[in-house]
């Protein structure tokens, strides 16, 4: 069994701003590199209640905004550079990137149900996050044999919720709730089942 705690990035002006970023590249601006910060707090306080002495991986997407969140809360936390794994990036939106949310709205409805041109498709997105986290998981048993090592995962919102949807069976996060950024999900790997331990607050 091992524990993952998948974080969502810190905020970027294009977060700030309600633009769609999917695939594009955007940094993290101030306010994301303090949540950044503060989530590693929360971390730390976490893993000193469910995993005491047990060593600490962290791993992001390849992303600059996961990349830089992943950074800061590695050396906030004493940890080694960060592994990148550009399977854990978010979902690609196609022609919706660059978009706001209401110029998203106005094309092609709903946010879960809008068929968007180019855009991955939600069942192909979870197979990737689902494939990426284990390798995660592999990678990091490898590195840490024989202890179980706990793995921090700095990724998307996207990609996080359609993980929670596959570990609840599809009853978290609710519909149109966005996953805060920098907020942290708890969840437990085990004979590749994903469970989830804790339900962040979104907004």
């Amino acid at each position: 069994m091992t524990l993952l705690t998948l974080v969502r990035h810190g905020e970027t002006d294009w977060n700030r701003d309600r633009r769609v970023q999917g695939s594009t590249d955007i940094a993290l601006n101030d306010t994301g590199r303090a949540q950044a910060r503060d989530a590693a707090a929360v971390l730390r306080e976490q893993l000193l209640v469910s995993s005491p002495g047990a060593p600490s991986v962290i791993v992001s997407s390849d992303l600059s905004r996961a990349r830089e969140t992943a950074e800061i809360i590695a050396m906030e936390l004493d940890l080694a550079a960060p592994a990148l794994y550009p399977e854990l990036r978010e979902r690609a939106y196609g022609d919706a990137e660059g978009l706001d949310a209401d110029e998203f709205i106005h094309r092609w409805g709903d946010w879960n149900t809008a068929e968007v041109p180019g855009a991955e498709p939600w069942p192909q997105l979870r197979e990737r996050g689902l494939g990426a986290l284990a390798a995660v998981v592999r990678d990091t048993r490898r590195a840490t044999a024989p202890a179980v090592g706990t793995i921090i995962v700095v990724t998307h919102g996207a990609l996080i919720r359609e993980l929670i949807r596959h570990a609840t069976g599809g009853e978290l996060p609710p519909p149109g709730i966005r996953l805060a950024n920098a907020s942290a999900h708890p969840m437990r790997y085990e004979r590749d089942r994903l469970s989830l331990i804790a339900y962040a607050a979104a907004v």
